[in-house]
């Protein structure tokens, strides 16, 4: 079986389940407590913040350990914010943040403040030039992600962070997805992180701020984790996480360059095997296990379920999917195709042999959904000036499919309207467009609250 996406959640990592085991015996009490039992939870508490406290590149007494890592993520936000109060209530964000970033977003907007959202190119990073233009003299909190989660693309965190060093703004990290693979580069100011990303165990979350960072925890106080984490700690889950991180540190140094090499593999190939592909995110500055790609004219959850029955597990930041009925923030941000988008991310010692017969089986499952869909034929040698086409009522990937059916009826230079009520048509068709070689003009109402996209065929 093919589990390719660990970006979600990565199994159980055998030092993890060795770890956690050993330490259900030892890790039961109250390691504030000053008896023996508590005496001995104590250090194996000491011992795991310690641990992760080196991988993460913090000294332990900034680390604290939370319930999850969105958790972590939503009380370093919300901790900052109100303890810097004073400075302003702005708030940076990327627009291609984690959607736990992007939830605290929102509910700091709710509550009074206000959100600027960073946008990126068409490989998912920010420009450290613009987002040095984001930061005011308001601001109190920035956030950018060390890599992205969807598409892999690495953040330029370093240059970031010295733009906000420069207007003196803490920097917020969500770094779940590239903890595994090294530390964040420096200047961070808060780092958050979460266990089963990285083959620890679920429930436990990292949260890391630095000494001299104006922090006002939120919520009742209490006296356990610094009073940055309230509840009793869950000693056992939390070795394991520690241990496990030190553990696939040690492996991915090895391994990086071997799952580079297979995804670079899969990045030529996937083009090449299967026709109307567009791979997106950064082909160099991005994590070594992870490749997304978008197939034209294919329902995305179908995908997914035929590569399931073919032994693979991907996912998807497809709004064809049942998970969702948007568009991924992420793709939308980008302005890249979302309709038929698989994320495949690869586990430590994936053997190679799967991911060949991965790029074997892939051609047939998308020629097999394009042939139920009705999939267009390029060409066509039209000399219409215009032609409309009535997509209401159609969801993804049907817009699509009718435009490019329709593109050939119309000669080089003319127009093709397609009105849709399918809210991804905003997103698909000036994609589309994009990698077809034609202009999207834009959009305007139409009829009965649908939306008229104009595109200009090109030569």
């Amino acid at each position: 079986m093919g589990y390719f996406d660990v970006a979600s959640s990565a199994p159980l990592h055998p030092v993890a389940r060795q770890a956690l085991q050993a330490s259900l015996d030892e890790g039961w009490a109250d390691p504030s407590r000053l008896y023996r039992e508590g005496r001995k939870a104590r250090l194996l508490l000491d011992a795991a913040r310690e641990a992760a406290a080196e991988a993460v590149g913090c000294r332990p007494d900034e680390l604290v350990f939370t319930s999850s890592g969105t958790r972590a993520v939503h009380e370093g936000i919300a901790g900052v914010l109100a303890g810097r109060r004073r400075v302003g209530r702005h708030l940076v964000v990327s627009a291609v943040e984690h959607s736990a970033v992007l939830h605290s977003a929102a509910a700091h907007e709710r509550g009074g403040g206000t959100v600027t959202e960073v946008g990126v190119g068409r490989e998912g990073a920010v420009s450290p030039d613009g987002y040095a233009a984001a930061l005011r003299p308001d601001t109190a909190l920035a956030c950018l992600q060390s890599a992205n989660h969807e598409v892999g693309t690495v953040q330029p965190v370093a240059e970031v962070a010295e733009a906000c060093r420069a207007a003196d703004v803490p920097l917020l990290v969500d770094a779940a997805q590239s903890l595994a693979w090294g530390p964040v580069a420096r200047g961070w100011s808060v780092l958050a992180g979460s266990a089963h990303k990285w083959g620890g165990p679920a429930g436990v979350g990292v949260l890391a701020v630095r000494k001299g960072v104006r922090f006002a925890p939120q919520g009742p106080a209490d006296e356990r984790e610094s009073g940055r984490a309230a509840g009793f700690e869950n000693i056992p889950a939390v070795v394991a996480a520690a241990a496990s991180l030190r553990a696939v540190r040690a492996e991915a140094a090895g391994e990086a360059a071997r799952l580079r090499e297979l995804t670079d593999r899969m990045r030529a190939r996937v083009p090449a095997l299967v026709p109307d592909v567009e791979v997106v995110g950064d082909p160099v500055r991005r994590l070594p296990h992870l490749l997304t790609f978008s197939c034209l004219y294919v329902d995305g959850e179908t995908v997914l379920h035929e590569l399931d029955r073919a032994g693979f597990s991907v996912s998807s930041g497809s709004s064809c999917t049942s998970s969702t009925l948007t568009p991924s923030h992420v793709l939308r941000a980008m302005g890249v195709v979302s309709e038929g988008n698989v994320r495949v991310s690869l586990p430590l010692g994936v053997a190679e042999a799967e991911v060949e017969r991965f790029l074997e089986v892939l051609p047939g499952v998308v020629r097999g959904v394009r042939e139920r869909l009705g999939a267009p034929v390029a060409g066509g040698s039209g000399d219409a000036e215009a032609v409309t086409v009535d997509a209401v009522g159609m969801t993804c990937p049907q817009p699509v499919i009718e435009l490019a059916r329709a593109i050939g009826r119309v000669r080089a230079g003319g127009t093709v309207t397609v009105v849709a009520d399918d809210e991804v048509a905003a997103v698909d068709i000036p994609a589309w467009c994009f990698t077809q070689g034609h202009e999207y003009v834009g959009a305007a109402p139409g009829p009965d609250g649908a939306v008229a996209y104009e595109v200009r065929r090109g030569a």
